[in-house]
């Protein structure tokens, strides 16, 4: 009779070689890094993304991985987005569903009916699609992980970015829900929050709020700092990292959890 071999606590830290991951949105920012740290744990990647270029630029980083040009608040495409995953990898293992749009950064009387519908359309519509699309894979999977990454702002109010917020808020509903539905199929939901990542984004955050609020722009990056417990922003790195452990043996036992990668922003 062979005896299973135990894994040592280091090598429980990382997830198993070889997982098929699809990540939305996974050619630039938070996305590109999570991509990027599956790539270099020996994992099959297939990151799709609106931007082709910045598709191209991946694979050129990753020549292994698999790139799809796709708008996630499209069905059609994410239908598409899939049945590519499914030919090409045989199935799926993990989803990271990271798409997401900043929206607009106005008092709640002046947003467009069109800016309020495509942040919608992206952040939660978006989430939606790519679920109903990979559950049926993913119950085929030995390691089956849903990572759906929500904000900060899914736990905290954020004024002026209400279409932004609510959609953050309601994709924390999704996780905790799919937790409890997906739990006897061995499938894990979880959501991770980033906090104030560094980047381009935040920093037309940071522009657009300063406009908003009458300031200039580097009193308002001061405000936001004196928000954040550590006084420093997160990396888009810090996000990867914490989707690597989630993925890993480490976390088979975390689901249906709101996971905030932020160094406690107190408010926003």
């Amino acid at each position: 009779m062979q005896t299973e071999t135990k894994m040592t606590f280091k090598e429980r830290l990382y997830p198993p070689p070889g997982l098929r991951v699809l990540v939305t949105a996974g050619a630039a920012g938070i996305g590109a890094a999570i991509a990027s740290a599956f790539a270099e744990m020996g994992s099959e990647i297939h990151v799709c993304d609106i931007d082709a270029e910045a598709l191209g630029a991946f694979q050129k980083c990753f020549p292994c991985s698999q790139i799809t040009c796709a708008d996630v608040a499209d069905e059609a495409q994410v239908a598409s987005l899939f049945q590519s995953q499914r030919a090409r990898a045989g199935g799926l293992d993990v989803l990271i569903n990271c798409a997401g749009i900043a929206g607009p950064t106005a008092g709640v009387d002046q947003i467009t009916e069109q800016h309020w519908r495509r942040t919608v359309d992206v952040n939660l519509n978006g989430q939606y699609h790519c679920l109903t699309h990979a559950v049926p894979m993913l119950r085929e999977s030995k390691f089956a992980n849903v990572i759906c990454i929500s904000s900060v702002a899914g736990h905290l109010g954020i004024p002026w970015r209400t279409p932004y917020a609510a959609t953050k808020w309601a994709i924390v509903g999704i996780v905790k829900s799919l937790a409890i539905e997906l739990g006897p199929d061995n499938i894990r939901v979880n959501a991770v929050l980033p906090g104030i990542v560094e980047g381009p984004r935040m920093n037309g955050v940071i522009s657009a709020r300063a406009k908003v609020e009458g300031i200039d722009e580097t009193a308002m990056r001061e405000r936001y700092l004196k928000r954040i417990s550590l006084r420093r922003m997160v990396t888009a790195d810090d996000v990867a990292l914490m989707c690597l452990f989630l993925c890993s043996p480490a976390g088979w036992n975390i689901t249906g959890q709101a996971i905030s990668v932020d160094g406690n922003v107190e408010y926003l």
